[in-house]
């Protein structure tokens, strides 16, 4: 795009350096989101930018720098609403570097997030974000691989790839909400979550298992349903559950669609959770604080994670070498982990 001055004439960086009265090389550097400009000239070139109406070129600048200053961030649906928290801290922390954030939704298919991180590489993106579908796909290992470009992955661990991390301490949380339930003493604990071919649900069952071992007691992988993240898996399953004789004592869901899902469930059969079953949710979402009974739950900071994959891929950028930042969780107890025994 192009913008003109007071005579007709484009209005180029040229302008902005004179009406700013700075160097051509500061303009440049503040434009393009450098961390070395200092705020007295940051002010004045964005002021100058604003009197003029400059609009950079930003095809032209990506010819001469090779960057595009975009960057991909691809997750499995944006619906849910922590990773909606997630992809708008980022997006705010990569803008205010400088760089534009491509969001594009992988709906829980390998294939879709294939052609996804294609996509993004035809379109040269400098860098990458992903909460990918499953870790154990040759297929995408061989495009993520085929990509070149720095990558972040979120919550997930794959072997081989010269890649940062934000990774999450779910067994913390989930030890401590399973011991929480057994020191009330619940045994039938069902557990309602994703595949095991994430790190996420990888975690979280080592915390399940280990809080039933610290207890002294035998887990039983009847309680188990580990295969989707969203509602409908959920539903059903807890449907399952509830079906049987005897049925669980406490259900912990593991992850939003699965906590919407097992409450559906709940809701159907008129099973009040804190007082005819205990009951746990795995994350939580804007205005759980509103839901009555209270909600026991695992939290984890959705903000801390997408400004910390912002800034692991910045350093990337900058010629640093792959790092891992950790997200603490925090088991709360509430209302709803009371009841049913």
């Amino acid at each position: 795009m192009s913008s003109e001055n007071e005579n007709g004439g484009q209005v180029t960086i040229r302008h902005v350096a004179a009406r700013a009265g700075v160097a051509l090389s500061s303009v440049s550097r503040t434009l393009s989101g450098h961390p070395d400009v200092s705020p007295a000239m940051r002010a004045k070139v964005e002021e100058a930018v604003k009197a003029l109406g400059y609009e950079p070129d930003f095809l032209a600048q990506s010819l001469r720098s090779g960057t595009t200053r975009n960057i991909g961030f691809i997750i499995r649906d944006i619906a849910n609403p922590l990773f909606a928290l997630v992809a708008r801290a980022c997006e705010q922390e990569l803008r205010r570097n400088g760089y534009s954030m491509i969001l594009m939704n992988s709906d829980g298919s390998v294939e879709t997030e294939s052609k996804n991180l294609m996509l993004l590489r035809r379109r040269r993106v400098d860098g990458v974000i992903a909460s990918l579908v499953a870790e154990d796909s040759p297929y995408i290992k061989k495009t993520i691989l085929s990509l070149r470009r720095p990558l972040v992955l979120l919550d997930r661990d794959m072997k081989d790839l010269n890649a940062s991390a934000v990774i999450t301490d779910h067994y913390t949380g989930v030890f401590e909400a399973t011991k929480h339930l057994l020191d009330k003493g619940h045994r039938r604990i069902a557990f309602v979550t994703g595949s095991e071919n994430v790190y996420t649900t990888r975690d979280r069952l080592r915390g399940y298992r280990a809080a039933f071992t610290a207890a002294g007691e035998e887990v039983s992988e009847k309680w188990m349903a580990l295969g989707g993240f969203d509602p409908e898996y959920a539903l059903v399953h807890t449907r399952n559950f509830l079906s049987k004789n005897p049925r669980p004592t406490a259900i912990i869901a593991g992850g939003i669609g699965s906590t919407a899902g097992s409450l559906r469930a709940l809701n159907e059969l008129e099973i009040e959770i804190g007082k005819d079953i205990a009951f746990v949710a795995l994350d939580e979402w804007p205005l759980f604080d509103i839901f009555r009974p209270k909600i026991s739950s695992v939290y984890r900071d959705a903000q801390a994670m997408g400004v910390e994959a912002a800034h692991l891929l910045l350093e990337m950028l900058n010629g640093k070498n792959p790092s891992e930042s950790v997200i603490e969780t925090k088991f709360t107890a509430r209302t709803s982990s009371e009841g049913g025994l």
